[in-house]
């Protein structure tokens, strides 16, 4: 396969991933946002903090809704927007077309000229709507891609850059609830601190498979443990890293190389087992999220160079 297929087929999967990780850190912003006091604790600009785009607004202003809804929604220049990544997602499967299927592409096609025209107060208004019309979408691509295409090097890529994205999104939910409680120690075990750990779950779409694991129980360390190495929950960072170990070791088979990706990988792999049983809650989650955040940008870039992006 050429280098610039597989570029295309790993960014493809990974903005169109990246766009619905925008839609839940948005949901979770909202449930978060609606609590008593809320304006004081400004959620908002935890949810820009994580996905870099803090620079959108001006230090130390209010945020509102309605400027959520401009800067990752709308926004073309922002990189986590979801209009943007969309629209490079759309980009790179033009790029190739014929290792998509006809239900792959339209997913894609359809996907890209949602927002056009919108302003921001409209995008606010709809908000709810939009952000269940962009998991839709995702839903419907990655569902043709399950069924009709080819289990090639291609796919491959795709579902490691699939999987890579959605492992940061996991992490990168749990360090806005790491933000929002920072200024508010006292409240650790309360009402809201409940409140905030169970509207991570609902933006992963978790909270019955959380129930099947641990029953109605809620608690900050069972929580953790579930997203970070739950190896059965598809949207934990361990589930993605052992997709990703999985596929990369389908490439190494082909190419007959390992490269310091597949040890990285591994190295990721090892970290989240050494954290089991409530460890990683015990040496600090925001500590582990960064940890595992810089390991999978090295890993990324550990991927683009061993295959040539």
């Amino acid at each position: 396969m050429l280098s610039r297929t597989a570029e295309n087929l790993f960014w493809m999967a990974r903005y169109l991933e990246r766009a619905e990780s925008t839609a839940r850190l948005i949901t979770m912003g909202q449930r978060m946002a609606v609590l008593p006091g809320s304006a004081y604790r400004d959620e908002w600009r935890s949810v820009l903090r994580v996905t870099d785009s803090e620079s959108f607004v001006q230090p130390g202003a209010p945020i509102t809704e309605e400027d959520i809804a401009r800067i990752l929604l709308l926004d073309p220049e922002n990189p986590a927007s979801i209009q943007a990544c969309l629209v490079r997602a759309r980009a790179n499967g033009r790029s190739v077309r014929i290792r998509l299927t006809q239900e792959m592409w339209e997913a894609l096609n359809m996907s890209w000229r949602r927002f056009e025209g919108l302003s921001a107060a409209e995008a606010c208004q709809e908000l709810p709507a939009l952000i269940d019309w962009v998991k839709t979408r995702a839903s419907v691509f990655r569902g043709a891609a399950e069924t009709g295409m080819m289990r090639h090097a291609g796919h491959a890529f795709m579902s490691i850059g699939g999987a890579l994205e959605r492992a940061q999104m996991t992490l990168r939910l749990l360090d806005v609830k790491y933000f929002v409680l920072l200024p508010e120690t006292d409240v650790v075990g309360g009402g809201r601190d409940h409140y905030q750990w169970t509207s991570v779950l609902h933006a992963l779409s978790g909270i019955r498979a959380y129930h099947h694991v641990y029953g109605g129980a809620y608690s900050p360390a069972h929580i953790s443990d579930f997203l970070m190495v739950n190896r059965a929950f598809p949207r934990s960072v361990a589930y993605c890293v052992d997709q990703m170990r999985w596929h990369l070791e389908r490439l190494a088979e082909e190419h007959g190389v390992h490269a310091d990706c597949h040890e990285t990988v591994d190295e990721i792999f090892e970290l989240l087992l050494e954290g089991r049983d409530g460890a990683i809650f015990q040496r600090g989650l925001h500590e582990s999220v960064q940890q595992c955040l810089k390991m999978t940008n090295q890993l990324a870039l550990e991927i683009a160079e061993s295959y040539h992006f």
